[in-house]
């Protein structure tokens, strides 16, 4: 007498085998440690920024103005946020112009921030409830993404910006884009 198998015992099996075709694609990127962008090579989404007190702020036509540049997700209570902030610096005074999108921050807190370490940003703007950050893709600050003069994303970097990720990752990408 044959034994019928269950439908029910086929379905772990089949689910183990989807996820190690999944964890095998994973791998298989460029870069498995790279977080993944579906907004590459499309239009910078909306700026929705409130100024910050005594800075200037930014907005959709500043990104298509025509030049290259930096948009950095950034917060006062975010301690790689703390590491970045000279290298942030030493493009700035390169002339790349950083425009900054304070997160989810106090406004006391990000002031204390920038009057410690200095500024950086060519222009802020505060996203109290994180909704521009999410329309981005932002998984968590700080990010930073390069944008060419037609406001068209180049790159989206995850995590501190280093020495290293200067010159393997943000060179190259703000060379492409058309900066100098």
């Amino acid at each position: 007498m044959a034994r019928k198998i269950s439908p029910m015992m086929i379905i772990p099996p089949a689910l183990f085998a989807g996820f190690v075709i999944l964890a095998a694609v994973g791998m298989m990127r460029d870069d498995p440690d790279a977080l993944p962008s579906a907004r590459i090579g499309q239009q910078a989404p909306a700026v929705v920024v409130t100024p910050m007190s005594g800075k200037t702020t930014f907005d959709d036509a500043t990104l298509r103005d025509g030049n290259v540049k930096l948009v950095n997700f950034w917060a006062s209570w975010c301690a790689p946020c703390r590491v970045e902030h000279p290298n942030l610096d030493a493009l700035a005074a390169e002339g790349i112009p950083i425009y900054g999108v304070n997160y989810k921050d106090k406004p006391a807190n990000a002031e204390g921030f920038l009057a410690e370490l200095g500024d950086p940003y060519t222009a802020i703007g505060v996203d109290d409830a994180g909704r521009m950050a999410l329309d981005w893709g932002v998984y968590g600050v700080p990010e930073t993404y390069v944008i060419d003069g037609d406001g068209t994303i180049r790159l989206r970097f995850a995590g501190p910006i280093t020495q290293r990720v200067i010159e393997d990752t943000l060179r190259p990408a703000l060379q492409e884009a058309g900066a100098n």
